[in-house]
């Protein structure tokens, strides 16, 4: 009996820290060039980011930069500041997947992948079809 309490107790504690990993991605992270700082959020099942803070948020003549780049005319008025850059990423066996990033800088659209190092950074990798195909950018956390 205090055998099969043992494998109990260690069972509740693995899914415990499987809950927990589940959303270690949440929180705000600063990219790769320094620039911008992304909250990464949960809405039901999926991970979502926004642009959040912004090195410079206006262009040179002091006008707040917007989406100049993207490909939808209507949407080229909208600020930065705030944007929703990441969308629709699952959580999959120690990584976020299956999701879309947004570039307002090119105002292309990737496939993206994420996982979590063993010292706390994040791995974005963006990619067209496959991801062997794409590019990799380190965040790490805003402390």
């Amino acid at each position: 009996m205090r055998h099969i309490s043992m494998v109990l107790l260690f069972t509740v504690i693995s899914l415990t820290g499987f809950a927990q990993n589940k959303d270690a991605i949440l929180g705000q992270w600063i990219n790769s060039t320094k620039e911008a700082h992304i909250d990464v959020f949960k809405k039901g099942d999926k991970y979502f980011g926004k642009i959040v803070w912004l090195s410079a948020n206006k262009d040179e003549k002091g006008i707040v930069k917007t989406d100049l780049k993207n490909p939808d005319a209507a949407l080229r008025s909208r600020p930065i500041l705030g944007m929703e850059i990441l969308r629709d990423f699952v959580y999959d066996d120690g990584k976020w997947t299956d999701g879309k990033i947004y570039d307002p800088k090119s105002g292309k659209t990737y496939s993206c992948n994420m996982n979590i190092k063993e010292n706390g950074d994040l791995n974005m990798r963006g990619y067209v079809g496959i991801s062997l195909l794409g590019r990799t950018e380190v965040w790490k956390r805003v402390k």
